[in-house]
């Protein structure tokens, strides 16, 4: 059971490389983050990460206007189909080139691709089950170069395709008669975006040096008219053509490359107009431009609402522009980045913008009407180098090269905040046991603690020397923080209520690369380059208590949660174990081998040989003490049973193939006589990999150049509540979780422990004994079956009959459920008499549940937040109304009175005119 992860959630991660995509109904976006695809509920404030991944990097994505089905497309070509329902990978195929773009048709029955010059359509996958999903329907072929972008028209008669040769393809779904496919002209740059206008034929294109073109169709769509098949035309063609030769037809298509431009030339093999049917013609009714701010602010990315007549379009210089058109009325303009815009999508109703900026890692949902963010998030867009957990397993902090400190909400897997005090690389971070106090440490010689009430940096410590900071500790206390340096081979002690130094501990002869605190005693462990572990005493003059001698550099050190065991990772490739209070060795685990090394593309020799030079960096104690997390410059986590000392399990952490050093074996394909074509530099090439730039250039580089990132895990962490794991990755911060629904654990299994004999007892009224047979089965719908069939007045008294080996799994399971049922008073009622009638015995065996305790606070938290906040937006609501319908009474009164007043003057003016009349 306690191996039993699964990968959950990627964070540290929005948006890497590809096209956004909002769900059906708006509230969701989805974006391709590296391999997968991530969906973020902008309703609920909430991210979730699909369990299902391609073999390199997404270069595009679809999805079905049910929003069902979504299929996936890497940058070599290999597509996946799958159901964003139930998260699974429904078909595989491979279109064996690189596919630029792929668009469903609006009635959900045909898809096309773009690769190279060609659009291919394919019949979209439907209910029926069927052998290949993707049946070719037909091929479409027109374009000189590669093609860029596609549109349908609302009806899916038609679609559009533009293309990198400043042209643009319109094509028939069917073969009409009158518009098999027609060219558009007009472009002296690059087509960036095709748009048809709502239920017509009419057409916007615009093109990468600003421009935009608006052309005008003569033909509506339901004068479209279904043609002859292509062979019966052929014969009507070449009778016409006997009858006259000497004619020379103007048409506006063409069958073959020869007929291109605003107005096309009719070749022999060109199809004639069929007779009594006019061909569809276009004509360019305006053309407008984009304010430009010279070549390096070129329109990257456009995207067109057809209800509202919105265009939106984003450019190099991270600025976007909203038009209406046809008007070419611009409505605003704002920068939202320093980078260029890479992609744009908008909701169906048309009130949210999604942009995508691969530069910075940059997702951001704009609302144009109110102009105010709905979503705005964005990652370390270098290494991550360090996380940690909160005490109560809530928040998660990181810090990366890019000298940033995040912290995330582990429930909606965003950030909420972020640090950037620091000038240089983060390398550790840690929670103080408050939970709230972030401290940080970086290689600009400073140690910093940032306040998570105010969100401020309140304190900075720093060295009477400078000296580059790579590890970091703080005690149980959260009084003493300690940092050890890289260059000065010293160990800083600080006061953190102060930020005063408090010593200098000198003794190692390399460079510190850890430090760890003793969970129970106010020790300090720290290893170092030098071979040595040094024990030293925080309440004895800071002096050194124990020295472990190693056989190799030391890299890492853990300690384990009752403080009565010491975890070492050496430069071999081992991980010791100690005896902190004798000082002896008490185990050791050989994982090299499992470490299991991929080639680098540069490296001259093999995987098997390279992997004898790594070894793991971090180590992280699983809740329970009985297992540990190895992980190192691999693809592969590893969890070892520290008692057997064995392997358990291994995580593969990603198979993204755009990654470096996945592959054992290189491939000999790319192999020549002079070397290997990945040492080749290319400049900036296609996309491919992370682009870099000189120091200092933010536009106009044209030294930029790529690099493959390579795969590796920097940080590992258990979280408090023990249910769950994260790694500080390559490819973002990877959340695995238990999975409670796959796996059979029975405890103390019986032939009459069957589910018809606990509903048996159910139906008996037995509430203990079936209590007690279903966790024994252990299956946990099930028991919470029987847990929720149990009246609430019962409780109290099933609770005291229970045996002390079942309060554990009671309370655990409690816990668990706890955090997403609805029956809130129901668990907390359950909770509350476990704790009040079995405290004392829980709380002599506190070590084996304080990760089920601190999951039942992390649940009770949530739910009381959650509460909070509905409670204060109803008092709001309820306030709003009051004043309202307070504001309403006294008009009403306003009124009433002045009603009376008037009706008053008339009695007054009647009775005046009556006196005058008797006079009269």
């Amino acid at each position: 059971m306690k191996f039993a992860y699964k990968f959950s959630n990627l964070l540290g991660a929005f948006y890497r490389h590809g096209n956004l995509c909002f769900s059906k109904d708006g509230n969701s976006v989805i974006s391709p983050v590296g391999n997968r695809i991530s969906v973020f509920d902008l309703k609920n404030n909430k991210s979730e990460t699909l369990p299902v991944s391609t073999t390199k990097n997404i270069s595009c994505l679809g999805i079905s206007p049910d929003g069902n089905l979504a299929i996936l497309i890497d940058e070599d070509g290999a597509a996946i189909l799958v159901s964003l329902v139930t998260r699974a990978v429904l078909h595989h195929h491979h279109f064996h080139s690189p596919v630029h773009s792929v668009s469903f048709s609006p009635n959900g029955r045909k898809f096309v691709i773009t690769k190279e010059n060609v659009a291919l359509m394919y019949n979209a996958p439907g209910r029926n089950r069927e052998f290949n999903a993707f049946a070719l329907d037909k091929s479409y072929y027109g374009p000189f170069d590669e093609t860029t972008c596609i549109d349908w028209t609302d009806d899916s008669k038609c679609f559009a395709v533009g293309s990198k040769d400043m042209t643009t393809w319109i094509f028939g779904a069917k073969r009409w008669a009158n518009l098999i496919y027609y060219s558009l002209g007009g472009h002296k740059d690059i087509i960036v975006g095709c748009f048809f206008e709502k239920d017509s034929l009419n057409m916007y294109t615009v093109s990468q040096d600003g421009t935009l073109c608006v052309w005008e169709s003569d033909s509506e769509l339901e004068e479209l008219v279904m043609g002859p098949k292509y062979s019966e035309r052929k014969k009507m063609e070449e009778e016409k053509k006997r009858k006259n030769e000497d004619d020379d037809v103007e048409d506006i298509v063409g069958e073959d490359g020869e007929t291109r431009g605003d107005v096309i030339k009719g070749s022999a093999d060109a199809p004639e107009q069929v007779e009594g049917i006019k061909n569809v013609r276009y004509s360019q009714k305006s053309k407008h431009y984009f304010n430009k701010e010279g070549d390096f602010n070129k329109l990257t990315a456009a995207a067109f609402h057809k209800k509202t007549h919105i265009l939106v379009t984003g450019f190099a210089s991270g600025a976007f522009h909203l038009h209406e058109l046809p008007g070419f009325d611009l409505i605003h303009s704002l920068s939202i980045s320093d980078q260029r815009i890479s992609t744009i999508a908008m909701n169906p109703t048309g009130d949210w913008i999604g942009f995508g900026c691969s530069g910075l890692g940059q997702l951001l949902v704009w609302e144009w009407q109110s102009e105010s963010y709905v979503f705005k998030q964005q990652g370390h867009f270098n290494s991550m180098n360090s996380l940690a957990y909160s005490p109560d397993g809530q928040y998660l902090v990181t810090g990366g090269d890019d000298g940033k400190v995040k912290v995330w909400n582990t429930n909606s897997g965003l950030c909420f905040v972020t640090f950037t005090e620091h000038s240089s690389s983060v390398t550790n971070v840690v929670f103080t046991s408050s939970g709230f106090v972030v401290v940080s440490a970086s290689l600009d010689g400073t140690v910093r603690a940032f306040d998570l009430h105010r969100y401020r940096n309140f304190r900075t410590m720093t060295s009477p020397r400078p000296a580059q900071f790579s590890s970091l500790a703080v005690d149980g206390s959260g009084e003493l923080v300690c940092a050890g340096s890289q260059d000065s081979f010293e160990i800083f002690l600080w006061s953190m209520q102060t930020g005063r130094l408090l010593e200098v501990l000198s003794g190692h002869e390399g460079p510190v690369s850890n430090l760890c605190f003793s969970p129970v005693r106010s020790v300090l462990a720290s290893v170092s380059w030098d071979k040595t572990v040094r024990l030293w005493d925080m309440q004895d003059s800071w002096q050194t208590k124990e020295t472990l001698r190693l056989t190799s550099d030391g890299l890492a050190v853990a300690y384990r949660p009752d403080g009565q065991e010491l975890a070492v990772a050496s430069l071999n490739g081992e991980i010791t174990f100690w005896n902190p209070q004798s000082g002896g060795q008490v185990g050791s685990i050989t994982g090299r081998h499992d470490l299991q090394m991929g080639r680098k593309e540069t490296e001259k020799i093999t995987a098997k040989q390279s992997a004898k030079g790594k070894s793991f960096t971090s180590l992280c104690y699983s809740a329970d003490g009985e297992s540990i997390l190895a992980g190192g410059q691999s693809k592969f986590v590893c969890i070892y049973n520290i008692k057997e000392q064995v392997l358990m399990k291994k995580f593969e952490i990603s198979c993204n193939l755009s990654l470096d050093a996945i592959e054992e074996f290189l491939d000999r394909r790319k192999m020549t006589e002079f070397g290997s074509l990945s040492l080749v530099d290319e400049g900036a090439g296609d996309g491919d990999g992370v682009e870099l730039s000189l120091p200092g250039v933010k536009r106009g580089d044209m030294s930029s150049r790529h690099f493959k990132p390579e795969i590796r895990v920097s940080s590992l962490r258990f979280s408090p509540t023990g249910r769950s794991w994260a790694a500080a990755s390559t490819e973002g911060l990877m959340i695995y979780s238990l999975d409670a629904s796959l796996v059979f654990d029975p405890y103390d299994l019986d032939m009459d422990v069957t589910p018809a004999s606990i509903r048996q007892q159910v139906k008996k009224k037995e509430w203990a004994s079936a209590i007690l047979l279903s966790f024994r089965l252990n299956e946990m719908p099930l028991i919470r079956e029987v847990l929720e069939a149990v009246p609430y007045y019962q409780i109290t008294v099933v609770c005291s009959s229970l045996p002390d080996v079942y309060v554990d799994k009671l309370l655990d399971f409690v816990a668990s459920t706890l955090e997403k049922s609805n029956h809130l008073q129901f668990y907390l009622s359950w909770a509350q008499c476990l704790l009040i009638l079995h405290g004392q015995k829980l709380k002599n065996r506190s070590g084996a549940i304080l990760p089920t305790i601190q999951q039942l606070l992390k649940s009770i938290q949530r739910h009381s937040d959650d509460l909070s906040k509905l409670c204060d937006w109803n008092i709001y609501n309820i306030r709003y109304a009051a004043a309202l319908s307070k504001q309403r009474g006294m008009k009403r009164i306003a009124a009433e009175s002045l009603s009376d007043e008037e009706e008053e003057e008339e009695e007054m003016d009647s009775g005046g005119d009556e006196e005058n009349i008797t006079n009269v």
